[in-house]
């Protein structure tokens, strides 16, 4: 009797190919897409400044109090409003997000053309 010849078997070509495509795909969509910066650009460093206020923001604390310039306001009013239509706010990050669109709301029925939302933004 002969033994039976048993075909090799095959490599399994197919999965890591999908593997490598499927790398591919995820190192595309990761990289960034953009244009480097010019090498000879340095970037302001912002993790020296000290963390107050602009004068000219509206400060609402968590409690919904509102101050201007250290002073207490009721009412956001036009008098908040810069001379280009911008409105600056600082809320607190415990102030809830309703209060904080009441006053935007407000603020843009008295002229603000802007509202900006000052915050910090974390380095680490």
């Amino acid at each position: 009797m002969r033994a039976r010849r048993r075909p090799p078997a095959r490599e399994p070509t197919i999965a890591l190919i999908n593997i490598v495509f499927l790398m591919l795909v995820f190192f595309l969509v990761a990289g960034t897409v953009a244009q480097p910066l010019d090498p000879g650009v340095r970037l302001v460093r912002t993790d020296a400044l000290e963390g107050a206020a602009p004068p000219d923001a509206l400060v609402l604390h968590a409690d919904g109090r509102m101050t201007f310039r250290g002073t207490p306001v009721e009412t956001p009013d036009a008098a908040l409003v810069a001379e280009d239509g911008t409105a600056r706010l600082l809320p607190d990050r415990d102030l809830p997000a309703a209060r904080l669109v009441e006053v935007t709301a407000t603020l843009r029925a008295a002229g603000a053309e802007r509202v900006l939302v000052v915050t910090e933004r974390g380095l680490e």
